[in-house]
């Protein structure tokens, strides 16, 4: 059985081995695909693994031989299902590999902005604390959060996950679900509408999958909900936030931070407005690529290929069995 990664780099950039996955079959491994030279080298693979390679209807439509397609993620919209349902290839992701990393990472994000280590660290390293006349160095303001509210819109895994450890902080939890409306064990919240959560909330944190009806949620409307000294977190997807709406209202004090992990388009361009804006952190969507959930992540995917190859598909995502 032929199969064939098309970006494998970002899953294992050489401390996450390919083994497993290559137990099934002949394994060709990518780093990276073009999309020109996607089907090129995805003809005459039955197992095709892909994480952000668009596999569009054309494409899926030139691969006669293609029995099952692996998305190397918790999200599937870079595979068109539709079509993909049509020629009746499952599609298989991996929904729960990476929420506790991801959950830290958006906390790393909160704290870098109530706590500014790293401008901290490099005052420190320019000599400004040598140079103090006093034992300390106050400069930019801290908070505290303990007594804060942090408004989650999307309790899911990770949403969860990020609830809990907000109120082992002393934080109030606030929750918007469009629809599942049930607080998971263990965590007291309040649910709001989302115009009340983007109001009444001192810190704002996005968990939703991107969808049609969420996109560009946070634009201007909505961040002039917001209090002055609220603070906005995204670790979801970049399509949830109008970025010029969000680098207006930073630069205009209208909100106090922000801290993003994903962009609407990634890499993130070099003139994106968030990369000058006031106050506001961007790291390259990172929040899932800790070893252990890459790790998690590979044996997901192998375990989803044996289940397929026992005629019993698991985490289908096209409606294919």
């Amino acid at each position: 059985m032929k199969i064939v990664v098309l970006d494998g780099y970002t899953l294992n950039p050489g401390d996450n081995p390919w083994d497993e996955v290559a137990s099934f079959g002949d394994l060709t491994l990518y780093d990276r695909t073009p999309a020109e030279m996607v089907v090129e080298r995805s003809r005459g693979a039955q197992v095709l693994l892909t994480n952000k390679t668009v596999l569009s209807a054309a494409t899926l439509a030139a691969l006669p031989e293609l029995r099952l397609v692996c998305v190397l993620a918790t999200g599937y919209n870079v595979v068109d299902l539709e079509k993909s349902a049509q020629l009746g290839i499952p599609v298989v992701n991996v929904p729960e590999y990476g929420s506790d990393s991801v959950a830290q990472h958006a906390i790393a994000l909160l704290l870098e902005l109530t706590n500014r280590v790293a401008q901290y660290h490099q005052a420190v390293a320019r000599g400004d604390w040598s140079a103090s006349p006093d034992f300390t160095l106050v400069g930019e303001p801290l908070t505290e959060l303990c007594g804060r509210s942090i408004g989650i819109v999307g309790l899911g895994r990770i949403g969860a996950r990020v609830a809990r450890i907000a109120q082992a902080l002393g934080m109030e939890v606030l929750a918007y679900n469009p629809r599942h409306r049930v607080a998971p064990e263990g965590i007291s919240l309040r649910w709001l509408s989302l115009d009340q959560l983007f109001s009444q909330a001192d810190v704002v944190s996005l968990h939703c999958p991107l969808n049609d009806e969420n996109e560009g949620m946070v634009n201007q409307r909505t961040l002039s909900l917001m209090k002055p000294q609220a603070l906005l977190i995204n670790t979801s997807r970049g399509g949830l936030v109008v970025e010029r709406d969000l680098a207006e209202a930073l630069n205009r004090g209208s909100i106090a931070g922000a801290a993003v992990d994903v962009a609407a388009r990634e890499p993130i361009p070099a003139d994106s407005p968030l990369l000058l804006a006031k106050n506001c952190i961007v790291t390259p969507h990172i929040a899932w690529a800790t070893l252990a959930a890459r790790r998690r992540l590979m044996a997901a995917t192998a375990a989803n290929i044996a289940s397929f190859l026992a005629g019993k598909p698991q985490n289908v995502v096209n409606g294919v069995q």
